[in-house]
């Protein structure tokens, strides 16, 4: 028999191989469904399979169910095994290299048996693939060096968004032991990193034990590592670190700054509070021995003589010097955004109607929503002709009718190899917003890649995939030269897998006194739910709410965007 971590973990497999076959997402998806189901379920997994009740558990239809029982009771998956056949061995890992299809990968095998990143890394040193049809020298160079970005294992590291659900879900389950005090997420999960391979929880309780043992009973926990009086270093079903630290009452607010980092500012910080005299964290004797009684983080800055740093800030770039000059600025919060950004609907390839996106934006209290839906040249992602452009803005007009949140018309435009935009300008000139993006050609040289990106709003700039795919190639000084003397903001994409513009260029755009927007790309409803992923990033950007444009009223937008 295997359990519900095994099982869980087959599913992924499956829905890994799925997605390098191409096969329908909406398939895909329901295997990590089921996968998360099964690591998250609360009940008694053993009961429910011998009693052939799987399918009362959320997310578990009739083919998963007889998947998992498959697996259970005999400890073999058939359509695992069928998958496994029909694709190369190493797939799964090499398809991780940025640009490897699944057709390379087969043409790598064919050729040179190449079955895993090493073995294609030392193809690629020895020349070799530049011999296989498909490849050549400028695509074994190319290989080489996102092997080398690739480095070592992420191992388990999960997306912002996907790392932020788990904490949530373990921090709802300590809540509900009577013997915690209480509980925040700390580490690179609070400073909003893009990424994070661990979570780390700091809790205070004067019954640690009691809370421990809560802890190490969260369904998703697959197996404890490290365990002693006040703290656990568990590992998630998925392979993520957990971490979980109990101090007493009066230590919690210290140790929870401490645990929330970065090494560095701490660092900084520690050494200022010797320089002080004072003591303001667990471990950093004060001259009396005592130690801190920190009642809020904002004491301990006070203490130092510093401004208030927030989380998302506390990377030892400049922000402790800031503070101490009393310039840091006031960034920009949630509640700041006035309007949704960059939106999708049905017309290309969103999920929802515009009515659907504007009732689901006015229930957040926003005040304006831009329907940006693709241009014609995205043909994968059903492109808006221009006779159906016509149609979706007498539906634009339709629906505002019915609606209070102002609608404004849009498009998410391509950037055609020439610089030029995907509509003729006499349509251009009739939207209320364009977004110009880069959504093909990602591999051309610098010169060519800094030559097309000068437009309106710059939509998810460097066109990153985080974990799957590098920015462009530009230079990127010049372009934050051109556009500070242009008609033209850059979008900061709150879409987890983008995140773009990273925060160490938000800085040095905006000292160029560049404007921006913080967008959600949303192509449904839940897409909406992407904007506090977007500010994060622009707060790690230090942007205040002057410098981003949406959160002005509808009016003062609509004149700062227009085409």
């Amino acid at each position: 028999m295997r359990d519900r971590f095994d099982i869980a973990a087959e599913l992924r497999q499956i829905a890994r191989l799925l997605t390098i076959k191409g096969e329908n997402p909406f398939k895909v998806q329901a295997y990590g469904r089921g996968a998360s189901a099964l690591e998250n379920l609360e009940g008694d997994f053993d009961a429910l399979v011998k009693a052939g009740r799987l399918k009362e558990i959320t997310g578990i239809g009739s083919a998963l169910a007889a998947i998992i029982n498959e697996i259970y009771r005999t400890g073999e998956c058939w359509m695992l095994q069928q998958l496994r056949q029909e694709l190369p061995p190493g797939t799964v890992e090499l398809s991780q290299v940025p640009g490897l299809s699944l057709k390379k990968i087969i043409a790598l095998h064919d050729a040179l048996q190449i079955e895993n990143v090493a073995a294609l890394k030392t193809a690629c040193q020895e020349g070799l693939v530049s011999n296989v049809k498909g490849f050549g020298a400028k695509s074994q160079t190319k290989l080489l060096t996102d092997i080398e970005k690739l480095g070592s294992p992420k191992d388990g590291s999960l997306l912002l968004h996907h790392a932020l659900e788990a904490a949530q879900r373990i921090l709802q389950h300590l809540r509900s032991s009577p013997e915690l005090i209480e509980a925040e997420i700390a580490g690179a999960l609070r400073r909003c990193q893009e990424t994070v391979g661990r979570i780390c929880i700091v809790a205070a309780s004067d019954q640690p034990r009691a809370v421990l043992d809560q802890f190490l009973r969260f369904a998703a926990l697959a197996r404890s590592d490290e365990l002693d009086d006040t703290r656990c270093l568990a590992r998630l079903a998925g392979g993520l670190q957990v971490e979980l630290v109990i101090v007493q009452r009066n230590d919690y607010v210290a140790m929870l700054h401490v645990r929330t980092g970065s090494q560095k500012h701490i660092a900084r910080l520690e050494d200022l509070a010797r320089s002080k005299a004072i003591s303001v964290f667990p471990n950093v004797p004060s001259p009396n021995g005592g130690q801190a009684g920190i009642k809020s983080e904002g004491e301990i800055y006070q203490r130092l003589g510093l401004q208030y740093i927030p989380p998302e800030l506390r990377e030892d770039e400049g922000e402790i010097e800031a503070a101490s000059a009393g310039i840091l600025p006031r960034t920009i919060m949630l509640e700041d955004i006035r309007g949704m950004t960059h939106c999708h609907t049905a017309y290309s390839d969103g999920r929802n109607s515009i009515e659907e996106m504007a009732l689901a934006a006015e229930a957040m209290d926003m005040a304006y929503l831009t329907i940006t839906d693709h241009s014609p040249n995205a043909y994968y992602a059903h492109g808006v002709d221009i006779d159906r452009l016509r149609a979706q803005w007498d539906e634009i007009a339709r629906v505002q009718e019915r609606v209070k949140i102002k609608l404004l018309k849009g498009t998410e435009s391509d950037i055609l190899q020439d610089g030029s935009l995907d509509y003729p300008d006499h349509l251009l000139e009739q939207f209320d917003v364009i977004i110009a993006s880069i959504h093909a050609r990602h591999k051309m040289d610098s010169d060519q890649m800094t030559q097309r990106l000068f437009f309106k709003i710059w939509g998810h700039p460097l066109g990153r995939l985080i974990q799957s795919r590098p920015p462009f190639a530009c230079r990127m000084e010049d372009v934050l030269d051109a556009i500070a003397v242009s008609k033209c903001a850059i979008e900061v994409n709150g879409e987890p897998q983008r995140l773009d513009l990273e925060p160490r260029w938000i800085r040095p755009a905006r000292e160029r006194g560049i404007k921006f927007i913080v967008s959600t790309d949303a192509h449904s409803i839940g897409g909406l739910a992407n904007l506090p992923y977007g500010v994060a990033t622009a707060r790690r950007g230090w942007l205040t709410r002057g410098e981003v444009l949406n959160t002005l009223d509808a009016e003062n937008f609509a004149r700062a965007v227009h085409p």
